[in-house]
């Protein structure tokens, strides 16, 4: 009896259909060659990551307590409202600080500061995870009065919009910036692998990738969206819309000596307010979209413009990119 058969004996004749044997043990190496590249030691292996799934589950949960009578169940009233956004909220919270709390302990282990006791028990873990969702929760408000903000400006910005519930229930971006609006906040509080998770969770739903990291004010719309990408150091005003397809990427990476990428500079557009972004519109670099302009379907920008100017395709002047261009 091999191996295989042994440890897994329902297979019974898959292991000579499949040479299961083989697969496994070649797996197997692959799987202890990674992990000795990457730096990672038998100790740190035992240790779970965040849950995709979960954070799903628990990203709507939230954004369903922040709308709870569009998206909460169809049976809900006013008078029993509060019950229903205190009982969720505290399920989607505790929920929420278990994968804090395992982020935090990955971010642990990627700095080689593990403590000497087991991190799962560690108190001042828990007393940090608890601290970030805290946080987290008392920016819901605010944070509700913002995406407020956003749907009225996609009911503003699209004529075809008949309401703002309409915005909420069927608009891909709408999805993205509330996703986002949560992510920002975990990001901030030192949290990046839950914040990349949720803001991802929206980019396989929608087409629409918002690195967590980016600054977004409020009024802040994205009509139908499938394409768009906003890099980490992006810097968007108030009132600002985007069309599908629009990129804001950085135009080259800075290489440190050692060949590696320098990671965390300033490399993304600043959009000003009050600015209009057509389809298929591509800025790249640290430059600068002065408040009021509106940059035109399929424009290559890769130069700043003052406040109030219309740039369009046969207006602007195409610039040579070299050294690493990117979004």
């Amino acid at each position: 009896m091999n191996q295989v058969i042994r440890q897994f004996p329902h297979l019974g004749a898959s292991v000579d259909s499949w040479d299961l044997n083989r697969v496994v043990a070649e797996l197997r190496q692959v799987r202890l060659h990674s992990r000795a590249q990457n730096g990672q030691s038998g100790a740190r292996r035992g240790y779970e990551l965040p849950s995709r799934d979960a954070l799903r589950d628990i990203v709507k949960e939230l954004i369903g307590v922040l709308f709870p009578r569009r998206l909460g169940p169809a049976d809900l009233r006013e008078e029993n409202e509060d019950y229903y956004v205190g009982h969720r909220l505290d399920i989607a919270l505790h929920a929420l600080r278990r994968q804090v709390r395992l982020d935090l302990i990955y971010g642990l282990q990627q700095q080689d500061l593990v403590p000497k006791d087991d991190l799962h028990s560690n108190e001042e873990l828990e007393w940090q995870a608890t601290e970030v969702v805290r946080k987290l929760a008392l920016s819901l408000p605010r944070l509700r009065r913002v995406l407020d903000a956003d749907l009225l400006a996609g009911y503003q910005g699209d004529p075809a919009a008949r309401s703002i519930d309409e915005i909420l229930l069927c608009y891909p971006g709408i999805v993205a910036i509330s996703h986002y609006r949560l992510a920002h906040e975990l990001h901030l509080a030192g949290v990046p692998l839950v914040a990349r998770i949720i803001t991802e969770i929206a980019h396989s739903e929608t087409g629409i990738d918002i690195h967590p990291g980016a600054q977004i004010g409020e009024g802040f719309f994205i009509d139908h969206g499938t394409g768009v990408v906003i890099g980490e150091t992006t810097i968007i005003g108030r009132w600002v819309r985007l069309y599908q397809a629009v990129t804001l990427g950085a135009k080259r990476f800075p290489v440190s000596a050692d060949g590696t990428l320098v990671k965390g500079q300033p490399r993304h557009p600043i959009v000003e307010d009050d600015v209009v972004i057509y389809a298929g519109a591509t800025l790249l670099g640290r430059i600068t979209i002065g408040r009021g302009s509106t940059i035109g379907g399929n424009v290559w920008l890769t130069q700043s413009v003052v406040p109030g100017s219309v740039i369009t395709q046969a207006d602007n002047q195409s610039e040579l990119v070299s050294d690493g261009l990117g979004i």
